[in-house]
């Protein structure tokens, strides 16, 4: 059962994930959470070192979609910014988000590579869909109200999860 909600990585940030971490691992695109994992999530804005990132991938032809419960209108404003595409209400952890996603950039699922800052719905969803996870750092410490409550859940479970596998550390990278 706790399985479900290992991620395949732990990285301390998604700009330590480069092009060649992903070509060594068969990753072809990446799907990626928007609020504290791209940006914080209270200033849509983004910063340079997230703007250089985007560029890199695109120059490495890697893909980047956002994948968010957010809606439509939130994630337009910081997706066309970023000249990135996105799937809105993707209700994660359900599977239809990723599906969805793979689909855009015609990808396989298993090919794709999902990061994001949250065990209950980023990671748990990527294994629900057959997707390779990266388990980030939140940019800031503060969350929306609806996200303190996974919070609260997400410690309990990490607990149990470094229980049962103290090789779970934040690295610098995949490998």
């Amino acid at each position: 059962m706790l399985n479900k909600f290992k991620p395949t990585w732990m990285v301390e940030s998604i700009y330590h994930i480069t092009p060649e971490q992903l070509e060594k691992n068969n990753i072809k695109g990446v799907l990626t959470d928007l609020d504290n994992t791209l940006i914080a999530w209270n200033n849509p804005e983004g910063t340079q070192e997230l703007k250089d990132w985007i560029a890199l991938m695109k120059e490495n032809a890697i893909p980047v979609v956002i994948i968010s419960n957010n809606s439509d209108k939130r994630i337009k404003i910081i997706a066309d910014k970023l000249q990135l595409s996105y799937v809105p209400r993707s209700m994660k952890p359900s599977r239809r988000g990723y599906i969805k996603a793979a689909e855009q950039l015609q990808i396989p699922l298993d090919q794709c590579l999902m990061v994001g800052d949250q065990l209950l719905t980023d990671v748990f969803g990527a294994n629900r869909a057959g997707v390779k996870s990266v388990w980030v750092m939140p940019i800031i410490n503060s969350d929306g109200w609806n996200t303190r409550i996974n919070r609260f859940f997400e410690r309990k479970l990490l607990k149990r999860l470094l229980k049962n596998d103290p090789g779970m550390i934040w690295r610098k990278s995949l490998d």
